[in-house]
């Protein structure tokens, strides 16, 4: 069986890939900078493909009977260039690295740890100490963090939280009951959780139905003390909006993980944004690192190992997103 490792990202991960799986296959790396040709000859035969990307931009792959994402998100993946009988599939790990990065920011807007440490080690001063009259520090205990989508990452957060003191709430598509939650709506909440949350999560996946979902009069709706953190996608948040309500004041903060523009390989110093966030002292910028442990690597290239033996072997598949009728 051909395997077609489509962009630098996937090719990285090749040998790893090549030491978890247990069933005869063939790897073809095809990096970004892949001639045509070579990219036309890897994706014709190729029966599965491993990528972040797939669109109407490459040549296509007739043979295709599995394309595994490299991650969650799937907003890349052009669903309808698929051939027939395609199945696309999902990879997670990322959920644990996620959940306590956003605890760790939590504790960081509370503490000002940061701050403190930086003024001590940098200027030598003592202005943030117990002992100096400085401004008090806040504690997470008793705050209320708001969870907007309650999956693989919603979950691991939520039960964090809770062991942090916390009361949590979340918003999600499904709701059922879970004793991590103090309380659990549908989508008809959210403005009820943005209004009582000290921190807003980002959870949910990109869609239709998310894309812009914090939009200016949502913002609106946060407590002016209210924080918000972004781990999941960009433009769940309306970038316009959002920069606005920071610059005003009209809620606290943001940390921000996922970013509206990225990268490419040739240039690292790509601003995220076309509004300068950076310029702003209430927000915490990270390069979309939030998942980025080994842990995360070993356990999601070892359920797409896993996923490419099942298909190998003509099994079922897991974490399957989308069929394509044959």
């Amino acid at each position: 069986m051909i395997v077609a490792l489509l962009g630098t990202l996937a090719c990285e991960q090749e040998e790893r890939l090549r030491r978890k799986v247990r069933e005869p296959m063939t790897f073809v790396p095809l990096r970004d900078d892949a001639a045509t040709t070579r990219l036309s000859d890897g994706l014709a035969s190729a029966r599965a493909i491993v990528t972040m990307r797939y669109d109407r931009s490459m040549p296509p792959a007739p043979s295709l009977g599995l394309l595994q994402v490299g991650g969650t998100g799937y907003d890349d993946i052009d669903l309808g260039y698929l051939p027939p009988g395609a199945v696309v599939c999902n990879a997670f790990g990322h959920e644990i690295p996620i959940a306590e990065y956003a605890i760790l920011a939590m504790l960081q807007w509370c503490t000002r740890f940061m701050e403190a440490e930086r003024s001590f080690r940098v200027e030598g001063s003592w202005r943030l100490g117990g002992r100096t009259a400085a401004p008090y520090q806040d504690e997470l205990t008793g705050k209320t963090v708001g969870i907007l989508g309650y999956g693989r990452i919603g979950r691991e957060l939520a039960r964090r939280a809770r062991g942090m003191g916390t009361t949590v709430l979340a918003c999600t598509r499904t709701p059922r009951p879970t004793s991590e939650v103090d309380r659990m709506t549908g989508p008809e909440g959210l403005d009820e959780l943005l209004a009582g949350s000290d921190f807003v999560v980002i959870c949910c996946a990109l869609n239709a139905a998310t894309k812009g979902l914090l939009d200016g009069a949502r913002l609106g709706r946060m407590k002016r003390t209210g924080v918000l953190i972004n781990v999941s996608r960009g433009p769940i948040v309306d970038e316009d909006a959002l920069f606005e309500a920071l610059r005003a004041g009209t809620i606290g903060g943001a940390v921000i993980d996922a970013w509206y523009r990225y990268p490419s390989r040739d240039d690292l110093t790509t601003r995220p944004s076309r509004h300068p966030f950076h310029q702003l002292g209430n927000v915490y910028m990270t390069p979309h690192s939030s998942a980025w442990t080994l842990g995360m690597i070993e356990r999601r290239w070892a359920a797409i190992a896993g996923n490419l033996d099942r298909f190998r072997r003509g099994e079922v598949l897991e974490n399957v997103v989308h069929r394509v009728p044959s």
